[in-house]
């Protein structure tokens, strides 16, 4: 995903922050070891000591034993180990503590952009998404079916499933959602439980509301000042892990929408990128407002998720739950 110089110096002095917390924090915890671990200090010394020493003689034409070495380092650190556990301190007390374990906060592993780089570009470009505000409140810890009943409890249950086989397979398959029913039935909020998991899972999630996407796209086409911006939000669009497209059908739709939103689910399509949908209109609206080719598109491409029941929001509101 694409970044301006200033950007990606932005946030790599972000993972040089963390890296300095991280070692005064280490050292921290040492200096505390070294003042109330009676003999820890002097193990600690020893060990270079030691390898000093062994070093010294090999450079003197002695004949040393390596195993040797190797062995007094081991029953050295055996002993570090115990006098920190006879304190009742973890064993990991003295190593670093990352916020990213996979690549130590510095935002690769080997030549690769880590997860946690590729959402700290999707977290500072679409910061406006409010999508981690969103997942705070909706995600499967608050998941309920309360509120449906009969055809509609059997919609939602099976909702619920699809998406969680969704989120168990997605590292392994291609798979698109779309969700599509009555106002206020759970469509968005399952749209963000099936973000959350996957963001907690360290994949790169964008989430628009149709009007703000079209918006966006809108803007930075038909302004010759943004090209760049207009590349690089197509890149992201392009080639993030999961997009997320809520409420289609709230925009305002006109030749450039539906050639644009074409566009989106034609390159994922080919790159097999996932992409969820949610929409309050029904599959013959959606024939209807849009080109023959998305319907394709979505009918053929897209596990279709129905969701009926009473509007949540309005239940909510009325009897304020």
């Amino acid at each position: 995903m694409a970044l301006t110089n200033a950007q990606y110096d932005a946030i790599m002095h972000q993972y040089e922050i963390k890296q300095q917390k991280s070692r005064e924090e280490a050292a921290a915890h040492l200096q505390y070891v070294y003042q109330h671990v009676p003999g820890y200090q002097d193990l600690d010394e020893s060990t270079s000591d030691v390898s000093a020493s062994f070093g010294i003689r090999l450079l003197g034409g002695e004949v040393q034993d390596r195993s040797w070495l190797k062995k007094k380092l081991a029953e050295i650190a055996s002993q570090k180990k115990s006098l920190l556990k006879e304190a009742g301190l973890p064993e990991d007390y003295l190593l670093p503590h990352y916020e990213c374990p996979d690549c130590h906060d510095t935002g690769y592993i080997s030549n690769e952009k880590c997860h946690c780089f590729k959402q700290e570009i999707i977290n500072l470009l679409y910061s406006q998404s409010n999508l981690e505000r969103l997942s705070a409140t909706n995600n499967f810890s608050v998941l309920t079916d309360r509120f449906y009943q009969g055809e509609d409890l059997n919609h939602f249950h099976g909702a619920v499933n699809t998406c969680r086989d969704f989120i168990k397979n997605f590292n392994s398959s291609y798979q698109n959602m779309f969700f599509y029913g009555t106002v206020g039935t759970g469509k968005s909020f399952l749209s963000i439980c099936v973000a959350k998991e996957l963001l907690d899972h360290g994949h790169s999630v964008i989430y628009f509301s149709a009007a703000d996407l079209f918006q966006r796209l809108s803007e930075n086409s038909f302004d010759y000042r943004n090209k760049e911006q207009l590349q690089i939000l197509q890149e992201n669009l392009f080639n993030c892990e999961l997009l997320i497209i809520d409420d289609l059908g709230t925009e305002l739709t006109n030749s450039f929408v539906t050639s644009q939103l074409f566009s989106c689910l034609n390159e994922r399509y080919i790159r097999h990128h996932a992409t969820v949908i949610s929409t309050n209109l029904s599959l013959e609206d959606l024939r209807n407002r849009y080109s023959d080719r998305i319907f394709s598109r979505i009918t053929s491409n897209f596990m279709l998720i129905k969701l009926t029941g009473p509007d949540i929001r309005l239940y909510k509101k009325s009897h304020n739950v």
